[in-house]
């Protein structure tokens, strides 16, 4: 089992690197136009899909068969839809969410955080659950997330350090954004080697996860400021950077 969460937590740390690494760049004031700034987030969407397909969803299948996959994906999506509804968050650009008592709770910086949580819960999952089955597979994995992530920490920095003129809170939104998918990752190995028979499940409750928060919160986001071509080409970009990823390595 030891071996296992260590194996997960080294690999769970290269998308929590590249997170930062891309919320630096937003940190010093790195200039980037909406437009490429929707390129790069609909790369990630790519990424994510066929991840989601070819390194959780597909294996489900092979290890248990369409009627676990069929659960766990569905209890993947469920997941993300009742924290969306009952853990108080908040969006840069869609705002609040959740109970409507809870907002005046919590500070900005935590909301922002646990929005953050929800949207990386899905990331550190896979690569947390996809380690388990062995160390080539998680990093295949956790370097196409890790990828992606490149923008999406970016995109997490940059209007707080540059918007809001906040570059503390940027940093520590930052890190907290990187390091919450190790410690996923951790907690999901943790999870899959209490029994190898959860495995399957947890890798198609990954896969829904993913899925949904593509749909729902990332690919929206891409079409906000009216750049579908660039959205698209990116999102092309990414779809085949993981099939290549996926081919070579995995």
């Amino acid at each position: 089992m030891f071996d296992l969460i260590y194996r997960a937590f080294v690999l769970g740390l290269i998308p929590g690197l590249l997170t930062i690494l891309g919320g630096l760049f937003g940190l010093v004031g790195v200039r980037v136009s909406t437009k490429y700034l929707d390129l790069g987030l609909s790369f990630s969407a790519g990424v994510m899909l066929v991840a989601s397909f070819t390194s959780l969803l597909l294996p489900s299948i092979e290890y248990a068969g369409f009627t676990v996959t069929f659960l766990g994906f569905l209890v993947g999506v469920a997941l993300i839809v009742l924290l969306n509804k009952y853990m108080p968050h908040e969006h840069l650009m869609k705002g609040y969410e959740g109970p409507v008592e809870l907002r005046e709770r919590f500070s900005r910086v935590w909301l922002m955080t646990l929005a953050i949580l929800i949207h990386n819960l899905p990331e550190g999952l896979a690569v947390g659950v996809v380690s388990s089955i062995g160390f080539r597979e998680g990093f295949v994995i956790a370097l196409a997330i890790g990828i992606q992530d490149v923008p999406e920490g970016f995109a997490v920095s940059f209007p707080i350090s540059m918007g809001e003129r906040k570059v503390s809170k940027a940093l520590i939104v930052t890190i907290l954004s990187g390091f919450s998918e190790t410690l996923m990752a951790v907690l999901a190995a943790l999870i899959a080697s209490l029994t190898h028979y959860l495995l399957p499940f947890l890798l198609a409750l990954a896969g829904g996860a993913m899925i949904y928060v593509v749909i729902r919160e990332i690919i929206p986001e891409t079409y906000r400021y009216g750049n579908e071509t660039y959205a698209s080409i990116g999102f092309i970009i990414g779809f085949l950077t993981m099939l290549f990823l996926d081919t070579m390595l995995g």
